[in-house]
Protein backbone atom coordinates (compact mmCIF):
# COMPACT_ATOMS: atom_id res chain seq x y z
CA UNK A 1 0.00 0.00 0.00
CA UNK A 2 3.10 2.25 0.00
CA UNK A 3 2.66 5.82 1.16
CA UNK A 4 -1.06 5.30 1.71
CA UNK A 5 -0.29 2.81 4.51
CA UNK A 6 2.30 5.14 6.07
CA UNK A 7 -0.12 8.07 5.97
CA UNK A 8 -2.93 6.09 7.57
CA UNK A 9 -0.70 4.53 10.21
CA UNK A 10 0.33 8.05 11.19
CA UNK A 11 -3.31 9.15 11.47
CA UNK A 12 -4.66 6.03 13.15
CA UNK A 13 -3.71 6.89 16.76
CA UNK A 14 -5.59 10.16 16.42
CA UNK A 15 -8.60 8.42 14.88
CA UNK A 16 -8.58 5.70 17.54
CA UNK A 17 -8.48 8.31 20.30
CA UNK A 18 -12.02 9.34 19.32
CA UNK A 19 -15.21 7.46 20.14
CA UNK A 20 -15.49 4.60 17.64
CA UNK A 21 -19.06 5.25 16.51
CA UNK A 22 -18.52 9.01 16.27
CA UNK A 23 -15.42 8.66 14.10
CA UNK A 24 -17.19 6.10 11.93
CA UNK A 25 -20.00 8.54 11.24
CA UNK A 26 -17.55 11.39 10.67
CA UNK A 27 -15.57 9.30 8.18
CA UNK A 28 -18.68 8.43 6.16
CA UNK A 29 -19.73 12.09 6.13
CA UNK A 30 -16.26 13.23 5.06
CA UNK A 31 -16.22 10.65 2.26
CA UNK A 32 -19.62 11.83 1.05
CA UNK A 33 -18.53 15.45 0.98
CA UNK A 34 -15.18 14.70 -0.66
CA UNK A 35 -16.93 12.90 -3.51
CA UNK A 36 -19.21 15.81 -4.37
CA UNK A 37 -16.73 17.27 -6.88
CA UNK A 38 -14.50 15.78 -9.56
CA UNK A 39 -11.33 17.01 -7.84
CA UNK A 40 -12.36 15.28 -4.63
CA UNK A 41 -13.12 12.03 -6.44
CA UNK A 42 -9.69 12.08 -8.09
CA UNK A 43 -8.06 12.66 -4.71
CA UNK A 44 -9.95 9.75 -3.20
CA UNK A 45 -8.72 7.47 -5.96
CA UNK A 46 -5.10 8.34 -5.14
CA UNK A 47 -5.71 7.63 -1.45
CA UNK A 48 -6.52 4.04 -2.37
CA UNK A 49 -3.84 3.33 -4.98
CA UNK A 50 -1.07 4.84 -7.08
CA UNK A 51 -1.48 5.46 -10.80
CA UNK A 52 -3.92 7.46 -12.93
CA UNK A 53 -7.04 8.24 -10.97
CA UNK A 54 -9.56 5.45 -11.25
CA UNK A 55 -7.81 3.49 -14.01
CA UNK A 56 -6.61 0.69 -11.74
CA UNK A 57 -10.07 0.08 -10.30
CA UNK A 58 -11.45 -1.35 -13.55
CA UNK A 59 -8.52 -3.68 -14.15
CA UNK A 60 -10.43 -6.93 -13.85
CA UNK A 61 -14.11 -6.77 -14.81
CA UNK A 62 -16.03 -9.91 -13.82
CA UNK A 63 -19.57 -11.10 -14.41
CA UNK A 64 -21.66 -12.79 -11.74
CA UNK A 65 -25.40 -13.13 -11.18
CA UNK A 66 -26.00 -11.49 -14.55
CA UNK A 67 -24.17 -8.34 -13.39
CA UNK A 68 -20.89 -6.87 -14.59
CA UNK A 69 -18.58 -5.75 -11.74
CA UNK A 70 -15.66 -3.51 -12.67
CA UNK A 71 -13.56 -5.52 -10.19
CA UNK A 72 -14.27 -8.25 -7.63
CA UNK A 73 -13.64 -6.15 -4.50
CA UNK A 74 -16.57 -4.64 -2.63
CA UNK A 75 -17.61 -2.87 0.53
CA UNK A 76 -19.47 -5.06 3.02
CA UNK A 77 -22.84 -4.06 4.43
CA UNK A 78 -22.81 -2.20 7.73
CA UNK A 79 -20.12 0.35 6.91
CA UNK A 80 -22.56 2.64 5.08
CA UNK A 81 -25.93 1.77 6.55
CA UNK A 82 -27.79 4.59 4.82
CA UNK A 83 -26.12 4.73 1.42
CA UNK A 84 -24.71 8.16 2.19
CA UNK A 85 -21.29 7.81 0.55
CA UNK A 86 -21.82 5.49 -2.40
CA UNK A 87 -20.15 7.89 -4.84
CA UNK A 88 -17.15 8.03 -2.51
CA UNK A 89 -16.84 4.25 -2.34
CA UNK A 90 -16.80 4.18 -6.12
CA UNK A 91 -14.12 6.88 -6.22
CA UNK A 92 -11.97 4.87 -3.80
CA UNK A 93 -11.91 2.07 -6.35
CA UNK A 94 -14.34 -0.55 -5.13
CA UNK A 95 -16.04 -2.67 -7.76
CA UNK A 96 -19.25 -2.74 -5.76
CA UNK A 97 -20.75 -1.59 -2.48
CA UNK A 98 -23.36 -3.31 -0.36
CA UNK A 99 -25.21 -0.70 1.69
CA UNK A 100 -27.60 -1.15 4.61
CA UNK A 101 -28.95 -3.14 6.29
CA UNK A 102 -32.11 -1.12 5.89
CA UNK A 103 -35.51 -1.74 7.47
CA UNK A 104 -38.93 -0.61 6.22
CA UNK A 105 -39.04 2.26 8.71
CA UNK A 106 -36.27 4.28 10.33
CA UNK A 107 -35.08 2.98 13.69
CA UNK A 108 -32.52 4.09 16.25
CA UNK A 109 -30.99 0.70 16.97
CA UNK A 110 -29.56 -0.36 20.32
CA UNK A 111 -28.48 2.10 23.04
CA UNK A 112 -24.93 3.44 22.96
CA UNK A 113 -22.14 2.54 23.42
CA UNK A 114 -22.51 -0.14 20.75
CA UNK A 115 -19.24 -0.20 18.81
CA UNK A 116 -15.86 -1.14 20.28
CA UNK A 117 -12.35 -1.57 18.92
CA UNK A 118 -10.18 -4.53 19.93
CA UNK A 119 -6.75 -3.31 18.74
CA UNK A 120 -4.78 -6.29 20.06
CA UNK A 121 -6.86 -8.52 17.78
CA UNK A 122 -7.46 -6.07 14.93
CA UNK A 123 -11.15 -6.58 15.46
CA UNK A 124 -14.37 -4.77 16.23
CA UNK A 125 -17.45 -5.68 18.25
CA UNK A 126 -20.74 -4.06 17.33
CA UNK A 127 -24.27 -4.35 18.61
CA UNK A 128 -25.71 -1.58 16.48
CA UNK A 129 -29.14 -3.19 16.06
CA UNK A 130 -29.95 -2.18 12.46
CA UNK A 131 -29.86 1.56 13.12
CA UNK A 132 -30.83 3.21 9.83
CA UNK A 133 -32.90 5.99 8.27
CA UNK A 134 -35.38 3.64 6.60
CA UNK A 135 -35.94 2.24 3.13
CA UNK A 136 -37.42 5.40 1.61
CA UNK A 137 -34.37 7.47 2.60
CA UNK A 138 -32.12 4.86 1.00
CA UNK A 139 -34.03 5.17 -2.27
CA UNK A 140 -33.62 8.94 -2.31
CA UNK A 141 -29.86 8.76 -1.72
CA UNK A 142 -29.16 6.06 -4.28
CA UNK A 143 -31.29 7.84 -6.87
CA UNK A 144 -29.17 10.97 -6.43
CA UNK A 145 -25.92 8.99 -6.52
CA UNK A 146 -26.53 6.93 -9.65
CA UNK A 147 -25.47 9.52 -12.26
CA UNK A 148 -22.09 9.94 -10.53
CA UNK A 149 -21.11 6.28 -10.17
CA UNK A 150 -18.34 4.77 -12.33
CA UNK A 151 -19.32 2.42 -15.18
CA UNK A 152 -19.93 -1.15 -14.01
CA UNK A 153 -20.03 -0.13 -10.34
CA UNK A 154 -22.60 -2.42 -8.71
CA UNK A 155 -24.79 -1.41 -5.77
CA UNK A 156 -26.29 -4.03 -3.49
CA UNK A 157 -28.84 -3.14 -0.82
CA UNK A 158 -29.10 -5.28 2.30
CA UNK A 159 -32.55 -5.57 3.88
CA UNK A 160 -33.37 -6.51 7.45
CA UNK A 161 -36.11 -6.83 9.99
CA UNK A 162 -37.24 -4.12 12.39
CA UNK A 163 -36.27 -4.77 16.00
CA UNK A 164 -39.86 -4.33 17.24
CA UNK A 165 -41.36 -6.65 14.62
CA UNK A 166 -42.76 -9.88 16.13
CA UNK A 167 -41.05 -13.07 15.00
CA UNK A 168 -44.20 -14.46 13.46
CA UNK A 169 -44.43 -11.66 10.91
CA UNK A 170 -40.71 -11.01 10.40
CA UNK A 171 -40.96 -11.97 6.74
CA UNK A 172 -43.29 -9.04 6.14
CA UNK A 173 -40.51 -6.58 7.03
CA UNK A 174 -38.19 -8.12 4.44
CA UNK A 175 -40.92 -7.97 1.82
CA UNK A 176 -41.74 -4.34 2.62
CA UNK A 177 -38.12 -3.18 2.60
CA UNK A 178 -37.36 -5.08 -0.59
CA UNK A 179 -40.36 -3.64 -2.45
CA UNK A 180 -39.17 -0.14 -1.59
CA UNK A 181 -35.46 -0.41 -2.44
CA UNK A 182 -35.53 -2.87 -5.36
CA UNK A 183 -35.82 -0.17 -8.07
CA UNK A 184 -32.49 1.41 -7.02
CA UNK A 185 -30.52 -1.80 -6.31
CA UNK A 186 -28.49 -3.96 -8.67
CA UNK A 187 -28.78 -6.88 -6.25
CA UNK A 188 -30.57 -7.40 -2.96
CA UNK A 189 -29.01 -8.97 0.13
CA UNK A 190 -31.12 -10.69 2.77
CA UNK A 191 -29.61 -10.27 6.24
CA UNK A 192 -30.96 -13.03 8.48
CA UNK A 193 -27.77 -13.44 10.51
CA UNK A 194 -27.02 -10.28 12.51
CA UNK A 195 -26.43 -11.17 16.18
CA UNK A 196 -27.95 -7.86 17.26
CA UNK A 197 -31.66 -8.26 16.51
CA UNK A 198 -33.50 -10.56 18.89
CA UNK A 199 -34.89 -13.68 17.21
CA UNK A 200 -33.32 -12.99 13.83
CA UNK A 201 -31.35 -16.24 13.83
CA UNK A 202 -34.63 -18.18 13.77
CA UNK A 203 -34.94 -17.15 10.12
CA UNK A 204 -31.83 -19.23 9.32
CA UNK A 205 -33.82 -22.42 9.79
CA UNK A 206 -33.26 -23.99 6.33
CA UNK A 207 -36.86 -24.48 5.26
CA UNK A 208 -38.04 -21.11 6.55
CA UNK A 209 -35.13 -19.31 4.91
CA UNK A 210 -35.72 -20.96 1.54
CA UNK A 211 -39.40 -20.02 1.74
CA UNK A 212 -38.49 -16.42 2.53
CA UNK A 213 -36.19 -16.24 -0.49
CA UNK A 214 -38.94 -17.62 -2.73
CA UNK A 215 -41.37 -14.97 -1.46
CA UNK A 216 -38.86 -12.19 -2.01
CA UNK A 217 -38.07 -13.41 -5.51
CA UNK A 218 -41.75 -13.31 -6.42
CA UNK A 219 -41.86 -9.65 -5.39
CA UNK A 220 -38.79 -8.71 -7.44
CA UNK A 221 -37.73 -11.45 -9.87
CA UNK A 222 -35.47 -9.12 -11.90
CA UNK A 223 -32.94 -8.50 -9.11
CA UNK A 224 -30.49 -11.19 -7.95
CA UNK A 225 -30.99 -12.20 -4.32
CA UNK A 226 -28.01 -12.82 -2.04
CA UNK A 227 -28.31 -14.32 1.45
CA UNK A 228 -25.90 -13.34 4.23
CA UNK A 229 -25.27 -16.23 6.64
CA UNK A 230 -23.93 -16.36 10.17
CA UNK A 231 -20.28 -16.98 10.96
CA UNK A 232 -21.40 -19.27 13.80
CA UNK A 233 -23.14 -22.00 11.79
CA UNK A 234 -21.70 -25.45 12.47
CA UNK A 235 -20.67 -27.32 9.33
CA UNK A 236 -23.74 -29.58 9.30
CA UNK A 237 -26.07 -26.59 9.71
CA UNK A 238 -24.20 -24.61 7.05
CA UNK A 239 -24.51 -27.43 4.53
CA UNK A 240 -28.20 -27.89 5.40
CA UNK A 241 -28.84 -24.19 4.74
CA UNK A 242 -26.83 -24.31 1.51
CA UNK A 243 -28.78 -27.36 0.35
CA UNK A 244 -32.12 -25.68 1.08
CA UNK A 245 -31.10 -22.51 -0.70
CA UNK A 246 -29.88 -24.51 -3.70
CA UNK A 247 -33.54 -25.25 -4.40
CA UNK A 248 -34.53 -21.59 -4.03
CA UNK A 249 -34.05 -18.58 -6.35
CA UNK A 250 -31.04 -17.34 -4.32
CA UNK A 251 -28.22 -16.31 -6.65
CA UNK A 252 -25.46 -15.84 -4.10
CA UNK A 253 -24.30 -16.19 -0.51
CA UNK A 254 -22.27 -13.85 1.68
CA UNK A 255 -19.99 -15.81 4.01
CA UNK A 256 -20.15 -14.59 6.61
CA UNK A 257 -21.70 -12.12 9.03
CA UNK A 258 -20.19 -11.20 12.40
CA UNK A 259 -19.70 -13.77 15.16
CA UNK A 260 -21.00 -14.14 18.70
CA UNK A 261 -17.85 -16.07 19.57
CA UNK A 262 -15.00 -14.63 21.63
CA UNK A 263 -12.69 -17.64 21.89
CA UNK A 264 -9.00 -17.10 21.16
CA UNK A 265 -8.92 -13.32 21.50
CA UNK A 266 -5.55 -12.04 22.70
CA UNK A 267 -6.60 -8.72 24.17
CA UNK A 268 -9.15 -7.81 26.84
CA UNK A 269 -12.76 -7.13 25.97
CA UNK A 270 -13.89 -3.56 26.63
CA UNK A 271 -16.80 -3.30 29.08
CA UNK A 272 -20.03 -3.97 27.18
CA UNK A 273 -18.39 -5.85 24.31
CA UNK A 274 -19.30 -9.27 25.69
CA UNK A 275 -22.46 -9.12 23.57
CA UNK A 276 -22.70 -8.32 19.87
CA UNK A 277 -20.99 -9.30 16.65
CA UNK A 278 -17.23 -9.74 16.38
CA UNK A 279 -15.61 -8.81 13.06
CA UNK A 280 -12.06 -8.49 11.80
CA UNK A 281 -8.93 -10.60 11.61
CA UNK A 282 -10.10 -13.38 13.99
CA UNK A 283 -12.82 -14.35 11.47
CA UNK A 284 -10.51 -15.02 8.51
CA UNK A 285 -9.86 -18.73 8.98
CA UNK A 286 -13.48 -19.55 9.72
CA UNK A 287 -14.60 -17.58 6.67
CA UNK A 288 -12.16 -19.47 4.44
CA UNK A 289 -13.41 -22.79 5.81
CA UNK A 290 -17.04 -21.79 5.20
CA UNK A 291 -16.28 -20.71 1.62
CA UNK A 292 -14.53 -24.00 0.93
CA UNK A 293 -17.33 -26.06 2.48
CA UNK A 294 -20.09 -24.37 0.51
CA UNK A 295 -18.14 -24.35 -2.76
CA UNK A 296 -17.41 -28.06 -2.44
CA UNK A 297 -21.02 -28.79 -1.54
CA UNK A 298 -22.79 -26.65 -4.14
CA UNK A 299 -20.20 -26.48 -6.95
CA UNK A 300 -21.08 -23.51 -9.18
CA UNK A 301 -24.62 -23.07 -7.92
CA UNK A 302 -23.94 -19.77 -6.10
CA UNK A 303 -21.87 -16.65 -6.44
CA UNK A 304 -19.91 -16.64 -3.18
CA UNK A 305 -18.87 -13.38 -1.51
CA UNK A 306 -16.06 -13.70 1.03
CA UNK A 307 -16.60 -11.36 3.98
CA UNK A 308 -14.61 -11.55 7.18
CA UNK A 309 -11.02 -10.86 8.17
CA UNK A 310 -9.58 -9.73 4.83
CA UNK A 311 -6.70 -7.42 5.77
CA UNK A 312 -4.35 -7.81 2.80
CA UNK A 313 -4.07 -8.78 -0.84
CA UNK A 314 -2.78 -12.17 0.29
CA UNK A 315 -5.94 -12.72 2.38
CA UNK A 316 -8.09 -11.92 -0.66
CA UNK A 317 -6.10 -14.36 -2.82
CA UNK A 318 -6.68 -17.06 -0.21
CA UNK A 319 -10.42 -16.35 -0.33
CA UNK A 320 -10.47 -16.72 -4.11
CA UNK A 321 -8.43 -19.90 -3.80
CA UNK A 322 -10.97 -21.29 -1.33
CA UNK A 323 -13.74 -20.76 -3.86
CA UNK A 324 -14.95 -17.18 -3.49
CA UNK A 325 -15.98 -15.18 -6.54
CA UNK A 326 -16.03 -11.75 -4.88
CA UNK A 327 -14.51 -10.33 -1.70
CA UNK A 328 -15.80 -7.70 0.70
CA UNK A 329 -13.94 -5.36 3.06
CA UNK A 330 -15.06 -3.66 6.25
CA UNK A 331 -13.03 -3.97 9.45
CA UNK A 332 -9.78 -4.17 7.49
CA UNK A 333 -10.41 -0.60 6.33
CA UNK A 334 -10.57 0.56 9.94
CA UNK A 335 -7.14 -0.90 10.72
CA UNK A 336 -5.33 -0.59 7.36
CA UNK A 337 -7.00 2.44 5.78
CA UNK A 338 -8.18 3.06 2.21
CA UNK A 339 -4.91 1.86 0.68
CA UNK A 340 -6.15 -1.65 1.43
CA UNK A 341 -8.62 -1.29 -1.45
CA UNK A 342 -5.91 -0.79 -4.06
CA UNK A 343 -3.79 -3.57 -2.59
CA UNK A 344 -6.65 -6.06 -2.74
CA UNK A 345 -7.77 -5.04 -6.22
CA UNK A 346 -4.21 -5.46 -7.51
CA UNK A 347 -3.84 -8.81 -5.74
CA UNK A 348 -7.00 -10.33 -7.17
CA UNK A 349 -6.09 -9.00 -10.58
CA UNK A 350 -2.69 -10.69 -10.50
CA UNK A 351 -4.33 -13.88 -9.22
CA UNK A 352 -6.37 -14.07 -12.41
CA UNK A 353 -3.42 -13.84 -14.79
Amino acid sequence: MGWQRDLYEGLRPLLFAADSEWIHGAAVTALRKAAEGSYGRDLLSHLASDGPAGSWAASRPVEHMGLRFRNPVGLAAGMDKNGEAVVGWGALGFGFAEVGSVTPQAQAGNPRPRLWRLPDDEALVNRMGFNNHGAAAMVERLTRARPWLPPDFVVGVSVGRGRATPDGVAEQDYLAALRTVAPVADYLAVNVSSPNTEGLAELEEPGRLAALVRSLSEVEPRRPLVVKLSADLAEDRLTAVADALSDSPAAGLVLSNTSRGRAGLRGPLPPGAEQGGLSGRPLLEGMLTAIGTVRSRTKDRFTLMASGGIFSGADAQRALGAGADLVQLWTGLVYAGPGLIGEVVEAVTSASI
